[in-house]
């Protein structure tokens, strides 16, 4: 892969970045990422700061000076704790969502630290590059977890972005092989991000029942709800049905948010209760129906090597 803005940004080998997902993205999902050549995000979404700080430091060692970050939803309660915790340990790259970047970009860059931000449209690109992040990351609809009220997908989400800014752009949202990772780049990315796929590697800390769940969803089996609340790509179980029955029936943010509670998500992923958590994941998981977790390096290997191959049948079709 030749250099370009990204690899160049972050210092990797791969223009590949691993998403920093909530009960998933742990120290041994990331170091996997960056030791197999691209980026690995800890998510901190879900970690107590005590937590954080053990995972940067068990990653830091495991990666061996190689380049990781850490993934921060800036609406996280303890988020100047957090964000402390992080300068302290000298994480090189942060990558933020969530909320407006402003805030915190220019005390993160004062202490020597990059900074991507997640963005649903073009509007907050701009915002974006006004607020002096590094790069950008243009998740569209088809991601899983939280996502952005326009529900705009990936494919029409990257041009648009491109449009309005010129930093750094990666793409997010339903990249889970070679040739979608080469079709972000005709439309302007200059790098992708990952979630579904590494979610559901060996090294991913969700549970084996979250993981064998996933892995058998077929096409169309998720769909994005809360949107009261927050946007959550879900898949099937019996929250799932019991949202559904709830919006159907007109409910409210509060009435949603008494029905959500605290902890669904931990519940469904971590611990693989699929009857009462909440399971989100990303519409690529059909992509994947019937096979097996494999490691974060194959995934990367299997990224480059297919995003090659379909270069060149590109090349050989226009010849």
């Amino acid at each position: 892969m030749r250099d370009n803005r990204i690899t160049e940004l972050f210092n990797i080998e791969h223009p590949i970045v691993a998403g920093g997902m909530v009960w998933v993205s742990g120290w041994r999902l990331a170091a996997a990422v960056t030791n197999a050549g691209g980026l690995g995000l800890i998510g901190a979404g879900s970690m107590h700061p005590d937590t954080l700080r053990e995972h940067i430091a068990r990653c830091r060692e495991a990666v061996a000076g190689k380049t990781f970050g850490v993934n921060v939803p800036l609406m996280y309660p303890e988020i100047e704790t957090i964000m402390n915790i992080i300068a302290e340990e000298h994480v090189p790259v942060v990558f933020t969502s969530a909320g407006s970047p402003k805030k915190w970009t220019g005390w993160l860059h004062d202490r020597g630290i990059k900074v991507a931000h997640v963005v649903s449209s073009s509007l907050f690109a701009a915002k974006c590059e006004a607020a002096g992040v590094d790069a950008v990351v243009a998740e569209g609809f088809e991601a899983g977890g939280h996502n952005g009220r326009e529900e705009t997908t990936t494919m029409c989400l990257v041009p648009a972005v491109r449009r309005a800014t010129s930093l750094p752009l990666i793409a997010a949202g339903g990249i889970a092989t070679g040739e979608a990772w080469l079709a972000a780049e005709a439309l302007g990315a200059e790098g992708v991000q990952v979630g579904t796929r590494f979610a559901l590697t060996v090294e991913s800390s969700a549970s084996d029942e979250f993981k064998r769940h996933c892995l058998n969803l077929g096409e169309g089996d998720t769909k994005l709800l809360l949107k009261k609340l927050s946007p959550t790509r879900l898949a099937p179980g019996a929250f799932r049905d019991a949202v559904e029955a709830a919006e159907a029936a007109g409910a409210s943010a509060d009435e949603l948010r008494e029905l959500l509670g605290r902890g669904r998500a931990k519940q469904g992923i971590f611990e693989g209760n699929l009857d009462e958590g909440e399971l989100e994941i990303g519409q690529a998981a059909a992509l994947l129906r019937g096979t097996e977790p494999v490691s974060a390096a194959t995934v990367v290997a299997d990224l480059v090597a297919t995003r090659r191959d379909a270069l060149n049948r590109l090349t050989i079709c226009n010849h």
